[in-house]
């Protein structure tokens, strides 16, 4: 069990704030700050609240995003769905079609569970994109961004303004980068056993 419990309120100190935009199935949030929970972050469901743990020392603005990663770390894994190689193949297809004219056609793509430092990888001469099995418990919105940008990288191989200027066809380009970036971010933290129930933490 970590050292601050979810269920001792007593030892916590409490605020609640409302959903942000987008997230309108769920009626409450409650930030539960504690003084002894120094780095980590976690939530989970009680009953139809969702409840967030963070370190007192947080700023609101840390607060916020942290509520924002976190929410859509805890839909991910309700609403998770196992997409194999070939329905990932079939979404690259649509992907390409809807914003890069089809011009972008990958030979293969498929999941791998060998990519830990990146979250997806492009041979251009062989056609190929793998993608990091990390992703399958994110937000749909970030593997399409990741297959997005292997998918870029057919047309264009590096990372300059024609390859940002293709992924700004995509409206949830900034969005997606930001989650990633809360992931590799809490990844950092040390890891701790969590306590039972239906909880996620910011350790990616």
């Amino acid at each position: 069990m970590p050292a601050d419990p979810p269920h001792r309120a007593a030892e916590a100190q409490r605020t609640t704030t409302s959903p942000p935009q987008g997230d309108r199935a769920l009626s409450a949030i409650e930030v539960r700050r504690s003084a002894r929970r120094r780095r980590t972050v976690s939530a989970y469901r009680e009953g139809d609240r969702t409840v967030v743990l963070i370190p007192a020392r947080m700023s609101e603005a840390e607060e916020q995003r942290w509520v924002t990663v976190m929410l859509e770390k805890l839909a991910a894994q309700e609403n998770r769905r196992r997409l194999g190689d070939a329905e990932l193949t079939e979404r690259a297809a649509r992907l390409s079609a809807q914003y890069f004219e089809g011009r972008a056609r990958p030979a293969t793509v498929r999941w791998v569970t060998n990519q830990n430092t990146r979250w997806g990888s492009c041979t251009p001469a062989e056609g190929s994109i793998r993608l990091s099995h990390r992703l399958r418990d994110m937000p749909e919105y970030v593997v399409d961004y990741v297959l997005l940008h292997e998918l870029a990288h057919l047309l264009v191989p590096g990372h300059g303004p024609r390859f940002w200027r293709l992924l700004e066809a995509y409206p949830r380009t900034e969005r997606a980068r930001g989650y990633l970036e809360g992931v590799v971010a809490a990844g950092r933290l040390p890891h701790q056993p969590e306590p039972p129930g239906e909880q996620v933490r910011g350790d990616g």
